[in-house]
């Protein structure tokens, strides 16, 4: 917990409130930062929840706002259990909750959870150039660049690119991560 904040596991039973919290409409800038698209049905929303929820292969954690409301996301995902990496991301769908640390603290307390519980060798991620308060929170806890796909998605009518980040177990532990 920060400032009120929840990082919690989601389950099944927070399709609904998912959907209607964040979905319903889905904010355009969130949709933009994040890449996907900028509407979804509700019955898309509900069935990828509750399938996300089930896989062996992810991790879904819910970010609840003091009041109680789901404001966001941060997910381990693609995990790889043999070479023991998986792919990250965050996504926080308020505009009136970004800005206040609470994206740093999503990405320090998930990055922990996959080196210290789940034992991962390396964490990686993909950022786009156009949304440098996340590049900058991910080079905070960590994350190095590691290379950058030139022009490879669309900003509007303008190309951005896309940026490989990662993150290796000897370069959390060296951060004070320490396993469990």
């Amino acid at each position: 917990m920060r400032n009120g904040y929840v990082l919690r596991s989601a389950h099944a039973e927070d399709a609904e409130a998912y959907f209607q919290q964040n979905y319903n409409p889905l904010d355009p800038e969130a949709a933009r930062l994040t890449g996907c698209r900028p509407s979804f049905t509700r019955e898309e929303v509900l069935a990828f929840f509750r399938a996300a929820v089930e896989e062996e292969d992810r991790y879904l954690f819910l970010l609840t706002a003091p009041d109680g409301r789901i404001i966001g996301e941060s997910v381990l995902n693609e995990i790889d259990w043999t070479v023991r990496r998986a792919n990250f991301r965050i996504g926080i769908y308020h505009p009136a909750e970004r800005g206040k640390g609470v994206g740093s603290w999503m990405v320090e307390a998930t990055r922990d959870f996959a080196f210290a519980e789940l034992g991962l060798h390396r964490l990686e991620l993909d950022v786009f150039s156009f949304n440098p308060r996340a590049e900058s929170a991910y080079l905070r806890a960590g994350f190095r660049r590691e290379g950058v796909l030139r022009d490879a998605v669309m900003d509007g009518d303008a190309y951005g690119d896309d940026i490989l980040m990662a993150l290796l177990e000897d370069e959390w532990r060296a951060l004070g991560g320490r396993q469990s």
